[in-house]
Order: C-alpha cells, then structure tokens, then sequence
C-alpha cells in the first residue's frame, strides 16, 4: 500500500524567523553597577544625563586673537591692541577697550564682551597690534558657545547605547564615574553529532574535528558575552537531556550545532520539544536552511532561549549572523541590533533565483577609481571554512531579488568587528 504523501510546509523567508524572533526576545533586564573603567562593551540600563555643560563656557576653538566683532562693520584691514593673554584653564577678567583684544590659546574662556577669534596664520603683528583682514571672518567665528556639545540636564548616552571607548570618554569628561549597566550575558553552547571529534582526539573513518565550537564561541566573545563551551555531546538521549538541563539552568541562551535538520535523530528534536517550546523551521536560505528556535525549561524552572543551528560551518556561521546576534542584542539591552551594510558595485555575475536569500562569501575592495566594490571568495559550498576566512563580508541578496549582474550594486554585511 502506497502511504499518502504530505508536501513540506514553505520555507519561512529570513524577515519572517526575523520578526518572530524580534516579538519574543527581550532584554534579560538585570543590573549591575560598574566603574567606568571596567564598563568597556558593556549595555547600558538607564539614561546618563550630564551634570555639566560641554562645554561649559564660551571658548576659543583654536589659537589666535580673540575681539569684539562690531568692528567687522568697517571691513578691509583691521588693526587692534594686544592687551593680555588668555590661557586655558584661567579666565582672563580684565576689561577691555574699544579696538583693543586679547592673545587667546585653544580652549581657553572667552574674556567676557569678546565673541570672535582670527587664527594666528591670519594675522601679522607690528609692535604691539595685531592686524588682519575683517573680509575672512563673520562674526562668532572660531568660538564655541557654552553647551554647544552638550547641555546639563541633557542625556549624554540613552539606555540601550554599548558603551565604546569614544561613550567612555564622553563620560568621562562629564566627571562620571560608575553607571548602571545590564549584567553580561550567559550563552551556553555546545555541538552535536557522534561523528564530532574534539581536538586531541584520534582521527576516525567517517568523523571530523569540531570546527563550529571554534567559530561561534568566538562570534560570542567578540559579542561580549559569558560563554559557557559544553564542548561536543553525543547523540545519545541521556547525554543530549543532560546537557540541555545543564545549559538551561546556567544560561540565558543556548546555541548548538547541528541536530534540527529533517534527517538527524529524532531524539535530539524531541528533546527539545519535550523540555519547551521549540519551533523547527526551515529557512529560505542558501547557507542555512534548517533552524531550532524556541524557550526549554529545566527540571527546576529554570528558562533559556534556544537557537538549533545547522552542522555545516559557514551555514552555522551564517544563520548565526543573520539570527542569533542580533537577538542576542535584544537579550543584552542593546538597541543596536542592525547589522552595518554597505552598497558596493559587484564586479561579477552572480546567479541568483527569487524566493530565497543568498549571503555568498565576498571580499569588499576599492578599485583604482576608489569606489567601493565586492566579489565572492569563489566557491560557495556551505562546508567551505577557508572562503570565511578570505571574506570580509557577506554579499546580501534578499529574498526577491534575482540575477545580479556585473556592475549592479549590491549590499554587503560587514564583518569588521564582528568576526
């Protein structure tokens, strides 16, 4: 007796498993209070609003002679007294006369009833006047106003902002020193499969070293997270259960390798389902098609997101660019989950049907014009490591798109930073 056939539900477009993660994921929500010094990638949890002005009076953007600019009016050559000097870090409180000015230094308070600055390269001097020519300068010119970076009471960095070294420094010259930030994330990962082999082990026939555990933990760590590396779990139910209890009662999120594609072992997806929610879907993609996502409980209630990716490398690698950062994002409290996309002029016919996304391997360069152009790294094989590593970048041929053709310009995540 011929059984009845059931075709496979579609394949979910990559904006389809995007938003489904985007309207679960939410910030894990827990704080810590840290000195600034030690809060380098950190999330910030609340708005840091400034005490101060930035600056915080009317000062001299660079060195030269600072005067009243009404005698502007007159035009042509202008000759004005030196009466003093203005350094940085004292106020010159003295007064001043009509066409008399000051020597003023880079930073230095405006005296007060002066509100320009001619640079030095400007000027000549004759004994003691300063001459220059009014018809180069507009009144205000070379002065910056109290406040004009930042004003007290503004927010210097809102909540969500990751805390670069230039935020640092922000802060630092606001005179902060400890913010509340959201605690580091625990991400628990390990690979699958009982033809995994760790390094150190024997080869065997039909086996391969564990390459992903490399890759993601490293993705993990250039995102700045606390990695929990289970290492490799064989497919083996108490062994699977074990590790997944494990990594659910000390993470907030789990990543694997391999293990949710149609053919693995039924044991390892019904593992997950028996412990929560998961989801298996199959993404219309090229690397990566299958994909676990979804919460699993432990034993103890303890609660973790799960993200099952593809065994193949550059698949794993991929959908976790694709998917698992910039939920990871969401997780830490950060508002920056956009990838960085650039457009560049693709130097070679890439052939490329609708209904799917593609994120061929490409090298981004400029060419003797300067502009910015893309070409794949050659063969696109989902097993291929070596082409990750020639790339700089994943050419981005969205869903609807078709053939790409030499010179159309295209988009490319970069990978700068990021792995």
């Amino acid at each position: 007796m011929t059984l009845p056939s059931h075709p496979p539900a579609a394949d979910l477009s990559v904006e389809q498993v995007q938003q489904r993660i985007r309207q679960q994921i939410a910030s894990i929500g827990d704080t810590e209070t840290l000195e600034l010094r030690h809060a380098l990638d950190r999330v910030l949890a609340q708005d840091m609003v400034s005490p101060i002005s930035v600056p915080p009076h009317d000062n001299s953007a660079m060195d030269g002679y600072a005067f009243n600019s009404t005698c502007l009016a007159e035009g042509g050559q202008i000759a004005l007294k030196v009466v003093g000097t203005a350094l940085a870090g004292k106020a010159w409180t003295q007064s001043l006369q009509s066409g008399e000015c000051v020597k003023i230094m880079t930073g230095a308070i405006m005296p007060t009833g002066l509100n320009t600055v001619v640079p030095l390269e400007l000027t000549a001097l004759d004994g003691d006047n300063v001459k220059f020519s009014g018809s180069q300068l507009s009144p205000g010119a070379n002065r910056r106003r109290k406040g004009e970076d930042l004003m007290a009471g503004q927010p210097a960095l809102r909540a969500g902002q990751r805390l670069t070294p230039s935020a640092l420094g922000l802060l630092a010259s606001l005179g902060l020193q400890q913010l509340s930030v959201y605690r580091r994330l625990r991400v628990a990962y390990f690979s699958t499969g009982d033809e995994i082999l760790s390094l150190g082990e024997a080869p065997r026939e039909g086996s391969v070293y564990d390459s992903n555990r490399y890759t993601l933990t490293g993705l993990l760590t250039r995102l700045g997270v606390e990695v929990i590396d289970m290492g490799v779990v064989p497919d083996q139910p108490d062994a699977m259960q074990s590790a997944f209890e494990q990594a659910t009662r000390e993470a907030d999120a789990i990543i694997t390798s391999g293990g949710v594609s149609m053919g693995d072992a039924d044991h390892t997806r019904a593992m997950m389902k028996q412990m929560g929610e998961v989801s298996f879907w199959r993404v219309a993609m090229r690397p990566g098609r299958p994909m676990a996502f979804g919460q699993l409980r432990s034993g103890d209630g303890k609660e973790a997101w799960l993200f099952g990716l593809p065994g193949n490398p550059v698949a794993a690698m991929v959908t976790f660019l694709v998917f698992v950062r910039p939920a990871l994002q969401r997780l830490m409290g950060c508002n920056e989950a956009a990838p960085v996309l650039l457009l560049a002029r693709c130097t070679e016919a890439l052939r490329k049907r609708p209904g799917r996304s593609e994120f061929p391997r490409g090298v981004v360069h400029l060419d003797e014009k300067g502009q910015l152009c893309v070409r794949t790294t050659g063969p696109q094989g989902s097993g291929l490591l070596n082409s990750m590593v020639q790339a700089n970048g994943l050419i981005v041929l969205n869903h609807d798109q078709g053939e790409v053709a030499v010179g159309d310009m295209v988009e490319v995540m970069v990978f700068d930073g990021v792995m």
